[in-house]
């Protein structure tokens, strides 16, 4: 399965990562996914990048994703996909800020996702997958070898349940639904923090122990022949 290019830049005060995906190091049209901040820094990367941006995509309406929504997509005239749940976010975005961030600006989205939609965007099939747990929309989106976490799954760490929303045991079963559908040698992009793999996070994340748990109690045992000169 072919991977798409994947390029990566930890915006506003806390760091959140937007990434612009295109098919290939080569291809001349792109995705970014949710813009959090810092919009002119991200249309000059699209530029030295040489693409256009054919769409935005937002895995939730947190503020720290989706705060260079506007002017970006404004910049640009791609249209934005977002979860279906979490419209009313994007569209009064400064009523959902906490002190001291923003100002930001709203946004009406174009089109909206509550997973299970596949998009062909930028010359690549993108499945979009309802991950809730961190906020009750949120999607993930799965490209080629590579899934677009948003603050689902992080390298040693998951997304805070305690925002309105959250809810752990519902976090846990989307992990445990991306771990169990693709393969380990996919590679993660999440919302926060340093890229990394399904296999790496199952074997070292202590907030997957259970998972872990119980994937292993799956596994079949291996028969054992009985020792020689026993008959059986």
């Amino acid at each position: 399965m072919n991977r798409p290019d994947v390029r990566s830049y930890s915006v506003g005060p806390v760091q959140e990562n937007c990434h612009i995906v295109r098919a290939d190091p080569h291809a001349g049209t792109a995705v970014i996914v949710d813009p959090g901040d810092e919009p002119e820094r991200l249309l000059d990367a699209a530029q030295a990048l040489g693409v256009e941006i054919e769409a935005v995509l937002l895995t939730h309406c947190h503020f720290d994703h989706i705060g260079a929504v506007a002017p970006v997509a404004r910049a640009t005239g791609a249209p934005v996909y977002c979860p279906k749940i979490e419209l009313a976010l994007l569209s009064d975005v400064m009523r959902f800020v906490p002190p001291g961030f923003g100002p930001f600006e709203s946004y009406e989205a174009d089109h909206e996702l509550s997973g299970g939609e596949r998009l062909h965007l930028a010359g690549m099939d993108i499945e979009v997958l309802y991950t809730p747990g961190h906020s009750p929309g949120h999607l993930t989106y799965a490209i080629g070898g590579a899934l677009l976490s948003g603050d689902v799954l992080f390298q040693g760490s998951v997304g805070r349940v305690d925002l309105p929303g959250g809810d752990w045991a519902t976090l846990e079963g989307s992990i445990e639904e991306l771990v169990r559908r693709f393969p380990g040698e996919t590679v993660v992009y999440p919302g926060h923090m340093g890229v990394t793999t399904l296999e790496r996070e199952l074997a070292t994340n202590p907030f997957l122990t259970e998972i872990r748990a119980r994937l292993a109690s799956e596994q079949p045992v291996a028969a054992t022949a009985p020792p020689r000169g026993v008959s059986s």
